[in-house]
């Protein structure tokens, strides 16, 4: 199976992956092969998984949230007309669609083993990298074993020619002005009418394009997005005003070559991300030391409005890669002494909608 990794062909055969650069010759990486389990199911548009109910999925349109005018935000109704507690969720792992802007978009649903149909229950939403995918993410974040433990769903979409529209990046869906915002409102409202969420407790997570696309959900899904944890990505949203202050926790390698720590031309840079979430939230001046351990080093700023604290974690020598996760052919150094995914859940954790 031939595969693209950020720009970089691979081929998998037999559980192995040879990745070769434009100019360089093939060389052998441990990878499982990405291709989708056979016993995946798509729940058509509309459809309610497991259920009978199909009319109950729901489409919507995504508006920026415009202004920040407050603090605090109502969270969606939990009324049984609107709520998917109760309802069975079908076959786990299967991937789901909903239909915007007249196309069949598709989202991959893990639930937690012991998942209770009658308890309200946090969700992640889990952003791929460009030229990326669903499979592809959910192998290098591992993150669904961390909900099977720590009893969350994890979402994981798929975009639109491997991309997502965060703003000044990326790919096609930047260039065909995808919505897809919108598309993570649609998705959030067909899984509210399908599962038995905890509408205060949905957080948002990504790597490379889809670490800007968690921040462009900050800054424009604030009503629905309690917390977002981007790695490997820097705010490129056009405009960010959020209705009110998003906690924020940020991963990047120090020698990152796709998306540069420094940013590009002096552009989008990580500590200038941070330094403006810090400023929106309005958080103190000065950041105090939050972890370390060998090459990686926290910091968090804190005092923050609503207690929404922006905290940057630097894996030095890192390169683009999703910290403590599986490491990506040819992006650099990853690092074991800090897992995003772990540390990403405890600050989700201490952060729900306020």
């Amino acid at each position: 199976m031939k595969i693209l990794l950020w720009g970089v062909v691979c081929c998998a055969t037999a559980g192995a992956v040879s990745c070769a650069e434009p100019s360089s010759p093939l060389r052998d990486v441990s990878m499982p092969d990405q291709s989708s389990p056979e016993d995946s199911a798509t729940v058509e548009p509309g459809d309610v998984a497991g259920s009978d109910d199909a009319d109950d999925a729901g489409d919507a349109s995504a508006e920026p949230d415009g202004e920040a005018s407050a603090d605090a935000v109502t969270p969606p109704s939990d009324s049984p007309s609107t709520s998917g507690c109760g309802r069975a969720p079908g076959t786990n792992d299967r991937t789901w669609t909903v239909t915007h802007q007249g196309r069949e978009r598709s989202f991959v649903v893990h639930l937690p083993s012991g998942y209770d149909r009658g308890r309200q229950t946090p969700m992640v939403l889990n952003f791929h990298g460009r030229n990326s995918d669903a499979a592809q993410q959910i192998w290098i974040a591992q993150m669904t074993a961390k909900a099977d433990r720590a009893g969350f769903i994890v979402v994981h979409p798929q975009g639109i020619g491997a991309t997502w529209n965060a703003g000044f990046c990326c790919g096609e869906a930047q260039a065909s002005n995808i919505d897809d915002v919108g598309f993570a409102r649609a998705m959030l409202d067909s899984l509210s009418v399908q599962l038995c969420l905890d509408r205060r407790r949905v957080y948002a997570t990504g790597l490379s394009n889809g670490a800007i696309m968690a921040h462009r959900l900050g800054c424009d899904l604030s009503d629905r997005i309690a917390a977002i944890a981007p790695v490997a990505g820097g705010n490129q949203t056009v405009s960010c005003s959020p209705r009110r202050p998003v906690p924020v926790q940020a991963y990047h390698g120090s020698a990152d070559t796709v998306v540069p720590y420094a940013g590009f031309a002096g552009q989008f840079s990580i500590p200038a991300t941070m330094s403006d979430w810090r400023v929106r939230n309005r958080c103190g001046a000065t950041p105090s030391q939050s972890y370390l351990r060998g090459d990686v080093r926290c910091e968090v700023w804190s005092g923050c409005a609503s207690d929404a604290s922006v905290e940057l974690c630097t894996v030095t020598g890192g390169g683009h890669q999703w910290p403590g996760g599986n490491s990506i052919p040819l992006l650099g150094n990853n690092t074991t002494n800090v897992s995003a995914t772990e540390r990403m859940w405890d600050f989700f954790t201490a952060h729900p909608l306020p």
